[in-house]
């Protein structure tokens, strides 16, 4: 298994898979990826709410299939670790519902990098059997949806307790 990661950082599709540099910082690049997220998710959120929000998260997951596999493919190795574009999608989706604030947007960060790191079925499912850039995709995106089902639910018995 490869340890270090050279890629073209002027490629398009290994600039966003990395989501900007992100995803080579030296240590844990998932939780790096999932925060930088967090700034863009923020900014978005305030200027379109939740509808502009959801149209990020399915251009994210769209293109980011395609620099995905791309990336992949010219690393040598099905899912590198440096590739976060997938954590972007997924932590979105968990903030899709949430207002724009600090305790929010850091329970949100929590709640994805728990499923993330986790993997509760289908995202384990997905992590093992969906090849390529879609697979890579994928497992973060249904880890994304329980943080947001999570998130709701906090929400219910905030709301009610």
């Amino acid at each position: 298994m490869k340890t270090s990661v050279s890629l073209p950082l002027g490629d398009p599709a290994a600039l966003l898979s990395t989501w900007f540099g992100a995803g080579l910082l030296p240590k844990a690049p998932g939780t790096w990826g999932s925060l930088a997220a967090l700034p863009f998710a923020w900014i978005i959120s305030l200027n379109g709410g939740w509808p502009v929000l959801s149209i990020a998260i399915l251009l994210v997951f769209l293109l980011g299939w395609w620099a995905a596999d791309r990336t992949a493919r010219v690393i040598g190795i099905a899912d590198p670790g440096c590739i976060v574009i997938d954590e972007v999608a997924g932590q979105w989706l968990t903030l899709v519902a949430a207002p724009p604030d600090l305790l929010h947007y850091a329970i949100g960060f929590a709640l994805f990098r728990l499923f993330d790191i986790t993997k509760p079925w289908p995202a384990n499912w997905a992590d093992r059997r969906i090849k390529g850039g879609l697979g890579i995709m994928l497992d973060d995106v249904f880890a994304g949806l329980y943080g947001l089902i999570a998130m709701q639910l906090l929400a219910l018995v905030w709301r009610h307790g």
